[in-house]
């Protein structure tokens, strides 16, 4: 298994819990790793056999400013899907860090995988 990386993208989005979050956009910050077999597009030098990285934080992007959810949990889980059902990726694990939520914390989140390692391969 091949992973495409995506690492501390930036996103802006409607997410919390409280009255006051709801009101402003905050910046959640995500990583991702994304299954795949690299060895086509290698072998073609082909950006159509792999995934396109600059195609997928577009699209992270566009979800986050056309969604809003309260939980962090929400955002991740239904982001997941969606990158899986249109970029047709067998597994991902995605982290999302959501800074400034604890005062104590560098920032605080969730990590998740989806799909199965190796599928598709």
């Amino acid at each position: 298994m091949d992973l495409v990386l995506i690492e501390a993208l930036k996103v802006d989005t409607v997410i919390g819990v409280y009255d006051w979050e709801r009101t402003l956009t905050q910046t959640l910050v995500l990583d991702l790793e994304l299954a795949t077999d690299i060895r086509p597009a290698a072998a073609g030098d082909d950006l159509a056999q792999t995934l396109n990285y600059a195609a997928i934080s577009e699209r992270i992007a566009e979800f986050g400013a056309q969604y809003s959810f309260e939980l962090v949990e929400t955002f991740a889980e239904r982001l997941a899907e969606a990158l899986r059902q249109e970029f047709g990726i067998p597994w991902l694990r995605l982290t999302l860090r959501k800074p400034g939520a604890v005062p104590a914390a560098g920032a605080v989140g969730v990590r998740i995988e989806r799909g199965e390692q190796g599928a598709g391969h």
